[in-house]
């Protein structure tokens, strides 16, 4: 029998990139589409627990789909449990834009849902495409022009590659990241440790009230084995994450503090 995957993203079920990780794992396995509605980048792993959800099966050209007027967390959480999907592998992308390093893995919906399905027991992919112009990122993703050509041999490789053999001991999910660029290999790697200098940026509207943008300029911090540093070196990043966010290598020094304060 073929492998069941439940596809998700964070651009919007009518995103080329994630039409392309379909087009890369149809051909191998059975693949159901649960996606938001419209563009929910950088929402994280959030959960609508004040709101009801709707979800409409849709057709975007001729395949079927289910869309949600949510983010992606729920439209996973949807797909496993509102339509008792049970996927052998979750896969989160072909996300328009990188996310690597600490900042990115904690606002990143791509990697958000795939953090949830391993919450919820499933082994976890997140792909996210490199973009060489930082300003695709923010495009309507149903206008992109993206050549998704070299992002679909890697998804189709390293999903296959992962439903054979399962995740590495210890891993819950993987984080993968393509260049824009051709690529020059695989790297295992690890998070890099910045990826912007944020700022916030005030500007004032037609009637004088003052309004703000969040923005951040683009850093590079040397790494080896960083996922920053394998993506600058046009290398496919392969980061193994965990859900555990114990700081262990601090459990001493926090056990001493405590003990030396009278606790």
């Amino acid at each position: 029998m073929r492998p069941k995957i439940l596809l998700t993203n964070d651009d919007g079920v009518n995103s080329g990139g994630l039409w392309a990780a379909y087009e890369a794992m149809s051909a191998f396995a059975d693949v159901t589409v649960v996606a938001p509605a419209v563009q929910q980048s950088a929402v994280g792993r959030s959960i609508s627990i004040f709101e009801p959800l709707r979800m409409n099966e849709v057709r975007i050209g001729d395949r079927a789909a289910y869309s949600v007027e949510g983010r992606p967390t729920d439209a996973l959480l949807l797909g496993l449990y509102g339509l008792n999907l049970k996927p052998d592998l979750v896969v989160s992308g072909i996300n328009l834009g990188e996310n690597i390093s600490y900042e990115s893995i904690t606002t990143s919906g791509t990697v958000g849902a795939a953090m949830e399905a391993a919450n919820q027991g499933v082994p976890a992919l997140a792909y996210s495409l490199q973009m060489s112009d930082q300003g695709s990122k923010f495009t309507d993703p149903r206008c992109s022009t993206q050549d998704f050509s070299q992002a679909k041999e890697v998804v189709a490789r390293l999903t296959q590659m992962f439903l054979a053999s399962g995740l590495p001991k210890n891993c819950h999910l993987v984080n993968i990241n393509i260049p824009a660029c051709r690529m020059e290999g695989y790297e295992v790697t690890t998070l890099g440790t910045r990826l912007f200098d944020t700022y916030v940026e005030m500007r004032i509207d037609p009637r004088g009230k003052p309004y703000y943008w969040i923005n951040g300029d683009v850093i590079y911090t040397p790494e080896p084995h960083s996922d920053v540093t394998a993506l600058r070196n046009n290398r496919v990043s392969v980061t193994p994450l965990t859900l555990d966010n114990t700081a262990f290598a601090a459990c001493g020094d926090l056990k001493k503090l405590l003990a030396d304060q009278g606790f």
